[in-house]
């Protein structure tokens, strides 16, 4: 069955060709998917009632079957959708009272990059997603949101998986949330855990979207212990990158840094830090850590978190404590899908 979020509007345009409709029928189409972004082929009522059977039989709206949903007491909510291969991804909206609106969405099913503390990481890899059944799980949410009166504002590609581990696939979905869904560049995020090549790849993109890089220690050696990434490209292959990326694009880099009690929280680290990041174009974004049942760290509290973006104050590098969203719920990237499948399931969906 196609799947018409997997079409170009020259291929809708071409399949109801072969079907013997006339080419404005496609652009009806395109409009009740992009601009009206129903759901529903019934109520695509300027088609035939013809088309719209035959759509229903040989067509569907999207893959993604939500398998469970999960609504924090801040608003955030969390979402577990079914693929049609049986893999499980997650996705996040978070509410906040400044009226964003911010989509978290995933690139993989699974995740290869090993972090130690993400529950994602502990999982594995099972596959790339489509740049549909990325761009479907923000579509999922802006049409629940304008129902409502309300908008999807923002996106960030900051769910399960490595957006950079697939590359070509999240670039196009990223291409169709502006083109398709309205969202401008500049609120958009792409993360990375440090794919240092398409760092450089992605600084000669000519977007204005937003980079963000998980950093999490200051040194080779707790970073390595954390991200098994930084042993194949270092910190300072890793910070060449990002000068280099600053200097084509000047845009400024956000790094994401986890706090964890008594590791990446403690003032060696954030004097570390600061002198790795000074005088770059950068804003660091720290948030105490989401604890998974994988490894044993916990978050820091306040009083670290305050003094660690104190210290990096000393050293004109710009940084923040970020609330924790649906910290009440599995809101953590592969929460939800490790709470919900036992692990034997996880294991044999790989």
């Amino acid at each position: 069955m196609i799947n018409l979020y997997e079409l170009s509007k020259d291929e809708l345009t071409h399949l109801l060709g072969e079907w013997g409709e006339p080419k404005f029928r496609a652009q009806q189409i395109w409009d009740w998917l992009y601009e009206k972004r129903v759901g529903d082929y019934d109520a695509m009522t300027n088609l035939p009632a013809r088309l719209r059977e035959r759509l229903k039989t040989e067509t569907r709206l999207g893959v993604l079957e939500l398998a469970t949903e999960q609504i924090s007491r801040d608003g955030t909510i969390k979402r577990l959708y079914r693929l049609p291969d049986g893999q499980f991804i997650e996705s996040v909206l978070m509410i906040y009272d400044d009226d964003r609106r911010t989509a978290c969405i995933s690139t993989q099913a699974g995740c290869a990059m090993g972090c130690v503390f993400c529950a994602t990481g502990q999982m594995g890899f099972a596959r790339n997603l489509t740049a549909a059944e990325i761009f479907e799980q923000a579509m999922a949410f802006a049409r629940e949101l304008e129902a409502e009166g309300d908008r999807l504002s923002n996106v960030v590609l900051m769910g399960m998986g490595e957006p950079f581990h697939n590359y070509k696939q999240s670039l196009a979905a990223i291409r169709r949330l502006m083109s398709d869904l309205g969202i401008g560049a500049r609120h958009i995020t792409v993360s990375t855990v440090g794919l240092v090549p398409h760092i450089k790849r992605f600084a000669d993109e000519g977007l204005q979207v937003k980079l963000a890089i998980s950093l999490h220690a200051a040194t080779d050696e707790e970073r390595g212990a954390l991200l098994p990434v930084n042993r194949r490209w270092p910190l300072n292959e890793l910070m060449a990158a990002c000068h280099e990326y600053v200097n084509k694009t000047r845009r400024r880099i956000t790094f994401e840094w986890a706090l964890i009690s008594g590791e990446t929280d403690t003032p060696e680290q954030a004097h570390a830090l600061g002198k790795l990041l000074k005088g770059l174009l950068c804003h660091v974004n720290a948030i105490p850590l989401n604890p998974t049942p994988g490894y044993s760290g916990g978050p820091s509290d306040t009083a670290a978190a305050e003094q660690f973006i104190d210290i990096l104050s000393q050293y004109g590098v710009s940084a923040t404590v970020r609330v924790r969203r649906g910290i009440d719920i599995d809101a953590g990237c592969g929460q939800l899908k490790a709470s919900v499948i036992a692990p034997g399931e996880i294991a044999n969906d790989l």
